[in-house]
């Protein structure tokens, strides 16, 4: 079990960061729901909120935390939380899927704007809020200081205006409206943004001074109303009914709305009892989000097109006639693998069920057999690939059949778009379009070919002018000295994440040290098991390898890391988080034991030295009074480092 807490909080924490830091989710709201739901099930905790902010952007200390919300998915458990807040008067809004901003207003003129980043420190965002339309940059008769909170949401016509434009030249749809909107925000450019059609609704008022504060929380809309603000049209409920009466009328209503809603928000209205009710380390008690669940609808299958990964997995999708789903139109479904095919038993002309869970690309759930055209037949899997003709197989253990071909255009494109991402090498302005467009024309068919990239090379195309083409080769540039862990990951290898990757640079110092490394020495790194080692072993022994190494050694590329000597004062001592810390995230505190020496681990066992207890601590507090092991508070562990 404790093995299954560990996989689901290190998914979980990657699906929070690339929603909130990238504006990429991974997976779909509901199974980021579910898998929370499940790790909480497990005795498992969840501390984070939103993610870090982007270094892009100036760094903003809210004045108060924008905390996120309790979901709940039932009526039982919206019975729940009524029970736990009690039977008063609550204000119910449709819950707006967009991005969350403060916004300043100073003596009524709009003087900075944030977005949420992790809750305590966002992004400084304010010029891009200056072309929103919906933001005011004066406010009528305002307090002489105000702070709001809110959505920057992209309208649905907007969404499927500008992925119309997108498919037109080109550049690939984004997702849905909340990524198109996050993503269209936070630029560096602000014309870009105010290009995109943005739109702002205030929901909650954070701090103000110069005006008396109103009793209920509706009254502070009616006063963000007056002062100039789009607000949300929101009812009044008290009785268990009542409040499911409304939830129901929105969810019901949501597909007319202008933005996309995927819940509806439950808030205390009396201002004073929020008061009273407080919080916890991540969300308020007074306030909860009933989240509907994902849309299913029916389309047909069209066609099923197999593409080629960066590994060579051959990954088949299914072409579909467009639907809207979940606010987006749909042209396209994963079908993950052959035996996923085989399974559902899909074919061409099918009439099959969507949704979308998951995948950012929505997912075939089933065929709807009483719509099967007579002559359908069974999708015969490829087992040759259909890039470059060579044999496809499938690993010993593994379902998903992989291109054979070293050379592989397909995967040279995806290896490319993964070392060049912001995880890895980090190389802005190399996004998937030039990626695909300097792979297909020639002008790179290696990693290590990118470093020898000329601005000639890159004038010929159309798109690229003398400034472009120079910012490129000056990010390409800055990437040799990225370092060993992130070219260790930008390496693609198989089973090689970012905190493996992380480990072996700061364990092995070089890639020479590593590339020399047996595989009983890699397994005996902590956290490196054998898959990892075994995967790793078999990539480095190859004649590939050894070529891109030497060549990318040649272009000067940063290849060594400093190496983290187990000889502090805390040097044999292994700590065990748990709860929510107060002065530092989780990964700023197992940053400092390792500075000095120490282990973070993520289960209690008899060789732990302490279990360090944050707010809301879970079930290891119990395993650790049963083995004996010595529990201490946030206060303490400070004093231990002596801060």
């Amino acid at each position: 079990m404790n093995a299954e807490i560990k996989e689901l909080q290190e998914l979980l924490v990657r699906a929070n960061e690339a929603y909130h830091a990238h504006d990429a989710p991974i997976m779909e709201d509901a199974e980021y729901d579910a898998l929370v739901r499940r790790l909480r099930g497990l005795g498992g905790e969840v501390s984070w909120v939103g993610a870090p902010p982007s270094e892009a952007f100036a760094p903003v200390t809210h004045d108060a935390p924008l905390m996120s919300l309790q979901d709940v998915f039932s009526p039982d458990e919206l019975r729940a939380f009524r029970e736990r807040a009690g039977d008063v008067e609550y204000c119910v809004e449709p819950k707006i899927d967009g991005l969350s901003v403060t916004l300043r207003y100073e003596k009524g003129r709009l003087a900075l704007a944030a977005t949420r980043g992790d809750g305590v420190t966002g992004e400084d965002v304010t010029h891009n809020a200056s072309v929103v339309a919906d933001i005011p940059k004066a406010l009528t008769s305002p307090p002489e200081l105000l702070t709001v909170r809110g959505e920057v949401y992209m309208p649905r016509e907007t969404f499927a205006r500008l992925n119309a434009e997108r498919d037109e030249t080109g550049l690939p749809p984004f997702a849905n409206p909340r990524n198109a909107a996050a993503g269209s925000f936070r630029q560096k450019d602000s014309s870009v943004t105010a290009g995109r059609g943005l739109s702002f609704i205030a929901f909650n008022i954070q701090a103000m001074e110069g005006c008396p504060w109103p009793e209920k929380h509706h009254e502070t809309l009616e006063l963000l109303k007056g002062w100039g603000f789009q607000t949300n049209a929101y009812t009044l409920a008290s009785s268990y009914d009542g409040l499911m009466a409304e939830i129901e009328r929105i969810g019901a209503e949501r597909a007319a709305y202008a933005f996309d809603a995927d819940g509806a928000v439950v808030k205390v209205n009396s201002l004073a009892l929020r008061q009273t009710l407080g919080a916890t380390a991540r969300a308020p008690r007074w306030a909860a989000a009933y989240k509907y669940p994902p849309e299913h609808r029916e389309t047909v299958v069209r066609d099923i097109i197999i593409q080629v990964g960066r590994t060579g997995v051959l990954t088949p999708k299914a072409e579909l006639d467009p639907v809207v789903l979940s606010g987006s139109t749909v042209r396209y479904a994963t079908l993950h693998n052959r035996d996923f095919i085989a399974q559902k038993d899909v074919r061409i002309g099918d009439t099959v069920t969507v949704r979308k869970a998951g995948e950012i690309i929505p997912e075939v759930v089933a065929v709807v057999l009483a719509k099967r055209p007579p002559d359908a037949e069974p999708y015969p899997f490829p087992d040759i690939c259909p890039e470059c003709g060579s044999a496809a197989v499938s690993a010993e253990g593994e379902v998903a059949l992989r291109c054979t071909a070293g050379d592989c255009p397909a995967q040279m494109v995806r290896r490319l778009i993964h070392y060049a991402s912001r995880d890895a090498m980090d190389i802005e302005g190399m996004g998937s379009a030039t990626c695909e467009l300097l792979c297909q024309k020639g002008t790179v068919t290696s990693l290590g070919g990118l470093y020898r990239l000329t601005e000639d090379d890159l004038l010929q195309y159309e798109g690229f002018g003398e400034k472009a083409a120079q910012n490129l080769l000056a990010a390409i540039e800055g990437s040799k000295r990225r370092g060993l862990a992130r070219l260790l990951f930008g390496l693609g290898v198989r089973h090689v994440g970012q905190r493996a990757a992380q480990i072996l640079a700061q364990t092995l110092g070089s890639i020479d040290a590593v590339a020399a490394a047996p595989e009983e020495d890699l397994t005996a790194i902590p956290d490196i098991g054998p898959v990892i080692a075994r995967s790793l072993r078999a990539y480095l022994d190859t004649d590939g390898a050894k070529a891109l190494i030497a060549a990318l050694k040649d272009a000067g590329v940063d290849m060594t890391a400093e190496i983290r000597r187990g000889d502090g004062e805390w040097a044999g001592m292994t700590f065990v988080l748990t709860g929510t810390l107060a002065s530092m995230t989780r990964g700023e505190a197992e940053a400092r034991i390792a500075e000095r020496g120490g282990k973070a681990a993520g289960s209690v066992s008899k060789k732990t030295s302490y279990v360090v207890a944050g707010e809301n601590a879970g079930s290891k507090l119990e395993k650790a009074a049963g083995l004996g092991v010595k529990v201490i508070t946030e206060q303490e562990f400070l004093e231990m480092m002596g801060a």
